[in-house]
């Protein structure tokens, strides 16, 4: 199910320094108000939809999410880095087309959009709570005053905060001093699908027979010498070396330590 808005038909969008998409132009300028509006690219729609798939289990309902966006498709190259968007029938949850999604911020307080973001704040608390031990429960308000500090504070600095970032800061929203780790449930899973698939790709080979070499004269001379090394005895001093000569103290003793030389002297 689509968003109906008769008035809003296209925008023309251009790609900020942040590499983030910005509304440079739109057909209900009545409306709408340019001015530090931005939109979700595909690729953020999509990583949203990732980020609020465990909130499932909190009482998410993916509802709030299509009706905050309209869903717009790429129209034509205006310029470089500026592009122009159509409004899209398609559902943003259901298409398989590369969309992008504008929040519908015609009521900040009341609209569709602020009922997402309270939505998934409230569901982003439940889950902290459920995984998290803190001394004392977390609260919405402390959250949705944390964040709006942090946006306040880049308004002050001349910085607008673009959609993406407002519903992420939400959506991965830690507080200080803690970690919330939720992929080490899913790593046996997936050793598990990388061992099956090693598996698989030992039975796609099948056992090559070993290439017989025939032997020739210097590799027959080098097995009697193995067996030459093999039958010396490590222990037995080699003969026709003179027993005067001296190898150094292997076992690192000191002088003091090796027997005395005999006296050739007669008595």
């Amino acid at each position: 199910m689509t968003k109906s808005s008769p008035k809003l038909e296209w925008c023309i969008v251009r790609l900020g320094q942040d590499m983030n998409w910005w509304v440079k132009e739109i057909s209900d300028p009545v409306h709408w108000d340019v001015d530090g509006l931005s939109i979700l690219d595909p690729r953020q729609v999509a990583h949203i939809l990732d980020l609020v798939d465990p909130l499932r289990d909190y009482g998410y309902e993916s509802g709030y999410f299509e009706a905050a966006f309209f869903g717009f498709k790429i129209d034509k190259e205006v310029d470089k880095g500026i592009i122009r968007l159509a409004r899209s029938t398609e559902s943003l949850l259901e298409t398989e087309d590369l969309l992008f999604g504008l929040p519908d911020l015609l009521d900040d307080e009341k609209g569709t959009y602020a009922d997402f973001l309270d939505h998934i704040t409230r569901c982003r608390v439940k889950m902290l709570n459920d995984l998290i031990e803190f001394e004392q429960k977390l609260s919405v308000e402390e959250v949705e005053e944390e964040i709006r500090e942090a946006q306040n504070n880049a308004f002050i600095e001349g910085r607008a905060t673009h959609v993406f970032h407002e519903v992420t800061a939400i959506l991965e929203y830690i507080p200080h001093g803690y970690e919330l780790d939720l992929e080490e449930e899913e790593a046996p899973e997936a050793e598990d699908e990388d061992a099956e698939a090693v598996v698989i790709d030992e039975e796609e080979f099948p056992d090559l027979e070993e290439e017989e070499i025939e032997e020739d004269e210097t590799m027959k001379w080098e097995h009697e010498e193995e067996k030459k090394e093999e039958e010396y005895d490590e222990n037995e001093r080699p003969e026709g070396l003179d027993d005067d000569i001296d190898f150094g103290d292997e076992d690192g003793d000191d002088e003091d330590s090796k027997p005395a030389r005999k006296s050739s002297k007669k008595k």
